[in-house]
């Protein structure tokens, strides 16, 4: 079987000091592990592109945060090679190196932050999380930074239920940044593709194609340890 194409991608990261973000336009930012990236980060990425009406989604592999100190997860550049191969053929997600590029520790708002400073002014940025998150949010590192200079869009749960007044007591002005999504619930999750690749199960649609072959590639998953021991998510 011939190796996954290692080639580089055309396709330029606008979340870059290199080639920023020029114009009004409307950019999505979801981090998260993506440890491995599978179908459903793709399916919640598509569907805030459209009900948002978003002129992109990056996806932003986080590099080193603070909450996932105790965790031994995959380094940071399969992490993103995986993500790069699941969103070639994609017109509008793409993968950015913003939050890997950078030392530690790395809190979210720091990553919004030098995104804010690199695009243009005219620039909308969206920033995606889990409902969980969400209610999480007083706990984050420079939280009321974040809801001041961007919108926050929430994947809606229907285990979760968020304390308005409690977060908003905390954050003042919240509740009116927030959108709340509707999103289909699916039940992936990467930890549990890693706990299959571990025991021989099959994770053919799970994962886009290409993100299984690399797996397989590069003996990904196939014991509890990982082969780089980079600690990772999208830092709070």
């Amino acid at each position: 079987m011939q190796p996954v194409n290692s080639g580089t991608f055309s396709r330029e990261d606008g979340l870059s000091a290199q080639t920023p973000e020029r114009g009004a336009l409307r950019i999505g930012i979801f981090g998260g592990t993506f440890d491995p990236i599978h179908i459903g980060h793709l399916i919640l990425a598509e569907e805030a592109w459209f009900q948002l009406k978003l002129d992109r989604v990056y996806l932003v592999p986080a590099g080193d945060p603070p909450h996932k100190q105790n965790r031994r997860l995959t380094g940071v550049e399969h992490r993103i090679r995986m993500a790069q191969l699941a969103t070639a053929d994609s017109d509008y997600i793409r993968v950015s190196r913003v939050d890997a590029d950078r030392p530690g520790p790395h809190y979210t708002a720091e990553m919004v932050r030098i995104v804010r400073q690199r695009v243009d002014r005219q620039v909308e940025l969206y920033f995606l999380m889990g409902m969980d998150s969400l209610g999480d949010l007083p706990t984050w590192n420079e939280a009321q930074w974040l809801v001041d200079n961007c919108r926050l869009v929430a994947l809606s749960r229907h285990d979760v239920a968020i304390d308005w007044e409690r977060l908003n007591s905390a954050l003042p002005g919240v509740q009116e940044k927030v959108i709340i999504l509707d999103m289909p619930e699916l039940e992936i999750a990467s930890h549990i593709i890693q706990r299959r690749v571990r025991s021989g199960q099959p994770i053919r649609y799970q994962v886009p194609r290409l993100v299984e072959r690399y797996i397989r590639e590069h003996n990904l998953y196939r014991t509890s340890s990982v082969p780089e021991a980079a600690r990772v998510g999208i830092g709070y």
